[in-house]
């Protein structure tokens, strides 16, 4: 694997923690473990619409799918609950080793940008700026600049176009093999942060994670500097 100039981050879950939104889970559902299911449909539901030819941004697919699991299970969502829920993706915090990665990835000589399903907030400031690991990063890149979902080759595309390197250059780092694969398909190299619930996924014929590490503290260990 050359060095990459540029590593490209997955936002949520791979720097801010989702399990902070699991309580919200509890309390409507009674089992905090609902998240996982919330957030695999709300995946799931992502990539269909990006499939089928349709967009709608992040947080309102996340409402959507919120009222749709409240249907299944037979729990009253109400206007009010979705509303948290909106807030609550707004006020992630990050993982506890994320700002001590980025700032080694940095100083390791490394140009860093994110590229984030979420849209940009124009009521306030992101779930990113919040979290206060924002100003680690040149850019911070959506994919609401093209109305279609990771991991469509179009995002990627988007992100070399506006850093002005080619997918060679790049890494995608994320805590989903979905966003890694997508990432290695238009050509980057990829790194897999193996967040509670994510692992690597072991079929012959897909591409693999080039570095698999549990955090970002680890990762950056495994890249080392672009001078080696």
């Amino acid at each position: 694997m050359a060095t990459p100039s540029v590593l490209v981050f997955d936002v949520n879950e791979t720097l801010l923690d989702i399990e902070s939104i699991a309580p919200l889970f509890g309390e409507l559902f009674g089992d905090e473990r609902m998240l996982r299911e919330w957030f695999a449909q709300l995946v799931m539901y992502s990539m269909s619409i990006t499939l089928a030819g349709n967009y709608v941004t992040f947080p309102m697919l996340a409402q959507g799918v919120l009222r749709m699991l409240g249907d299944i299970h037979q729990v009253n969502v109400t206007e009010n609950d979705a509303d948290r829920l909106k807030t609550a993706l707004l006020t992630m915090p990050a993982h506890p080793d994320a700002a001590d990665g980025l700032a080694a990835l940095r100083d390791n000589g490394f140009r860093l940008a994110t590229l984030s399903n979420s849209p940009p907030n124009p009521a306030g400031p992101t779930a990113l700026q919040r979290s206060g690991l924002a100003g680690f990063f040149e850019h911070q890149l959506s994919v609401d600049a093209r109305g279609v979902f990771k991991p469509s080759p179009a995002v990627y595309q988007y992100a070399c176009e506006t850093l002005a390197v080619a997918p060679a250059d790049c890494m995608m780092v994320a805590a989903h093999v979905w966003d890694t694969i997508g990432a290695q398909n238009v050509g980057f190299s990829a790194a897999l942060i193996t967040r509670r619930g994510n692992a690597p996924l072991p079929v012959d014929g897909l591409p693999q994670p080039n570095i698999v590490a549990r955090d970002l503290r680890g990762f950056a260990e495994r890249l080392g500097s672009r001078d080696n």
